[in-house]
């Protein structure tokens, strides 16, 4: 994947970084970088994805 950052000669340095943090943010670079660190197991995925759906029916019976 090819990041092209377009800015103008002496442009504050500040300003071009922002602009470089929030095209890596558009892009999900960083969360698909994360996402491949380590190997979840299929059960373990599953048995998160149960976790998740109970809190959301506690919260939403608490409401």
């Amino acid at each position: 994947m090819n990041l092209i950052l377009k800015y103008k000669k002496g442009e504050d340095i500040d300003k071009v970084l922002k602009m470089y943090r929030q095209k890596i943010d558009k892009s999900y670079l960083i969360k698909e970088v994360k996402k491949h660190q380590e190997y979840i197991k299929p059960s373990q995925k599953r048995r998160n994805n149960l976790i998740q759906a109970r809190y959301k029916q506690f919260i939403q019976a608490n409401i």
